[in-house]
C-alpha cells in the first residue's frame, strides 16, 4: 500500500456511482485512501487549484472524461489541458464513448439476457441516448437500472467489450484482462 492518496476526478453522478462501485475497490488496496471528486460542476480555476494542491501534497490523481464529440483521445486531452492548466496528459483517462458504455460493457451474455438487453460485442460506440433507450420498463428509474447493472458488473466482460475500459484496467494493472491488446488500444498509450 502506498502512503499516497489518490483522487479520481469524474464528470457527474453516474460516473461517481460507477467509480465508487467498480473502480475504487480495485484501487483501494494500493493507496492510503481513494477520493472521488466530481469536477464538471466546479469552476475551472478551482479544479486547477485542487490539482496543484494534490501535487504539493505528493499525492496522485486521475481525471476521467467522456470523449464526447472529439475526433480522438489526443484532441480530448488537449481540450482538457487547455481548460485546466495544471492538468497533465498522463493523468487523463478518456472514456470511449461515454460512461454508459462502460456500464453496459460489464454485462456478460447471461446478465444481458436477464436484463432483456441485446448482446453487445463492443460498447465503444454506445451513447447515453442509446443507453436510455434500452432501459427495461420494469425499472422505476435510470438509477435503479444502473444499480442493477453494477450489481452484475464483470470487469472481465468489460475488458472484452470496451477498449478504453480495457486500456485503463491494463495500464493501471487493476485486473488481468485476457487476450492480446489491439492496435487501436496502442493509440491510447501514445495520446
Amino acid at each position: 500500500m502506498s502512503a499516497h492518496r489518490l483522487y479520481l476526478f469524474v464528470e457527474g453522478d453516474d460516473d461517481e456511482r460507477f467509480f465508487a462501485k467498480v473502480i475504487v475497490p480495485l484501487l483501494e488496496p494500493r493507496y492510503r485512501s481513494v477520493h472521488i471528486v466530481k469536477f464538471a460542476c466546479m469552476k475551472r480555476v478551482n479544479v486547477s487549484r485542487l490539482i496543484r494542491s494534490i501535487h504539493r501534497m505528493n499525492d496522485e490523481y486521475l481525471l476521467f472524461a467522456d470523449i464526447d464529440n472529439e475526433p480522438g483521445v489526443k484532441a480530448k486531452k488537449h481540450i482538457l489541458m487547455k481548460r485546466f492548466d495544471a492538468l497533465n496528459s498522463p493523468n487523463i483517462v478518456v472514456i470511449i464513448q461515454e460512461i454508459e458504455s462502460w456500464y453496459l460493457a460489464g454485462l456478460d451474455e447471461a446478465a444481458e439476457r436477464d436484463l432483456s438487453l441485446p448482446h453487445h460485442l463492443s460498447t465503444d460506440s454506445l451513447s447515453k441516448e442509446y443507453f436510455n433507450s434500452r432501459i427495461p420498463r420494469r425499472f422505476v428509474s435510470r438509477i435503479a437500472f444502473m444499480l442493477e447493472i453494477l450489481a452484475r458488473f464483470s470487469v472481465m466482460a468489460a475488458c472484452g467489450k470496451n477498449r478504453s475500459f480495457r486500456y485503463f484496467v491494463t495500464r493501471y494493472q487493476l485486473a488481468a484482462c485476457e487476450g492480446p491488446s489491439s492496435a487501436r488500444e496502442d493509440l491510447f498509450q501514445n495520446a
